[in-house]
């Protein structure tokens, strides 16, 4: 059964990525890149300006596409519900963690595209969600938590995880968002004719809406995962003194979650006194989510594939 999940998962990943690729951006693509001069800027410019669409914004995604999708979702959270709850214990280890955290940033990311057309986000989760859905196959050792059917760690679960979701996309976000503004600030659209290893760059970027649009939905998303990280914090300091009789044990987990939250929290801040924006801003998000990563499937890819340690 788990065999044939992780193949219909990866199939259908794989199918909405070479979908993505193969319909990217055909009207940049009839226009064969011949802007230059003024009207290019002018072009470069519609990345970080919103225009006026008619209609609704996700329209270019068709109903079959949104239903692949929820497909993918399906099959993925049936694969990671198999393979962590075999039987009367759970499975849990830092394969397992990616895998559930890019299938809820995949969740986060289709509920986003019914409002806001995100076709150049696709090209970049649904790739990386084919191979974190496969990841466990090739790292299976897995920590057995008796303490799983505890009510307050399932609570804790899964806030943790819809968090690590949620500052997943946001990663995303940032990442492409950095790409754009370097586009927006030195890269002009070649002549027809002329080759540019950067065109590809230029028309997957146009299928994101505009810079602006983005650093809303950015720190809408931020603000959602700081919410749900700060309750994790808070119901894992919680479970550990249910657990171990301490609400608070120095470990790589706990240290490195308390300093995402705070770096989170001041981008945050930052964001709402100070009017951060632009580069700084995110590249402050990408390390942020770095550290993030760092606190639990840092840790455990530590444990289990250097030190093959697994307990």
């Amino acid at each position: 059964m788990a065999i044939v999940l992780y193949a219909l998962t990866a199939i259908l990943y794989c199918g909405l990525a070479f979908h993505g690729w193969a319909t990217r951006n055909p009207q940049l693509a009839a226009a064969g890149g011949a802007a230059v001069g003024p009207q290019g800027r002018a072009a470069a410019m519609a990345v970080l300006v919103p225009a006026p669409v008619p209609g609704d914004a996700a329209a270019g995604q068709p109903a079959w596409w949104h239903a692949a999708v929820l497909a993918a979702l399906v099959s993925h959270g049936v694969l990671l519900h198999e393979t962590i709850f075999p039987s009367d214990h759970m499975m849990f280890g830092f394969a397992f963690a990616l895998s559930a955290m890019l299938w809820l940033g995949v969740g986060i990311y289709w509920i986003e595209s019914f409002f806001f057309s995100l076709a150049g986000l696709g090209l970049i989760v649904f790739p990386v969600a084919m191979l974190a859905s496969l990841m466990p196959l090739a790292f299976p050792g897995a920590q057995i938590l008796g303490y799983a059917a505890r009510p307050l760690f399932k609570l804790h679960f899964v806030i943790a995880n819809v968090a690590y979701g949620l500052f997943t996309l946001a990663a995303f976000h940032a990442f492409l968002m950095l790409l754009a503004e370097r586009r927006l600030h030195g890269f002009n659209r070649p002549a027809a004719g002329e080759p540019a290893s950067g065109q590809w760059l230029g028309r997957w970027l146009d299928l994101l809406p505009p810079l602006l649009t983005l650093e809303k939905l950015l720190f809408r998303l931020i603000a959602a995962g700081f919410v749900l990280l700060t309750l994790t914090i808070a119901s894992g300091f919680l479970f550990s003194e249910q657990l171990f009789a301490r609400a608070f044990r120095v470990d790589h987990k706990t240290v490195f979650a308390v300093i995402s939250w705070v770096m989170f929290g001041g981008i945050l801040v930052g964001r709402r006194f100070r009017g951060w924006r632009g580069r700084t801003a995110l590249r402050w998000v990408i390390a942020s989510f770095a550290i993030l990563l760092l606190a639990y499937v840092g840790s455990r890819f530590v444990i289990e594939v250097v030190l093959h340690r697994i307990t």
